[in-house]
């Protein structure tokens, strides 16, 4: 585990992470704290996202996403837009 914090707080620099069990031996909580220690994200976790590193990186792609709104730099209505983009087939695309 120690390994994951340390490996969480270096992709998330300048965040302080602390990683916590909870609800059994499966499931835990990431927490990131600003320098001031500030309580900025409180996400829950299946601990088998930690195990291979394809889960390992969309954990750490989802907290920069959610950084991104709390920080102000993204909307939330544009990560609808783009996920509805993605599922929408384009308008003339011919399938074959």
């Amino acid at each position: 585990m120690e390994n994951i914090n340390e490996l969480l707080t270096e992709a998330l620099t300048p965040y302080h992470v602390d990683v916590v069990d909870v609800g059994g031996p499966l499931e835990c909580r990431v927490i990131l704290r600003d320098s001031t220690g500030a309580l900025v994200l409180d996400r829950r976790f299946s601990r088998r996202q930690f195990a291979d590193t394809r889960a390992l990186t969309d954990v750490v792609d989802g907290l920069h996403r959610d950084l991104m709104v709390v920080e102000g730099r993204l909307q939330p209505c544009m990560l609808a837009a783009m996920a509805a983009s993605v599922q929408a087939p384009v308008a003339g695309a011919v399938m074959s």
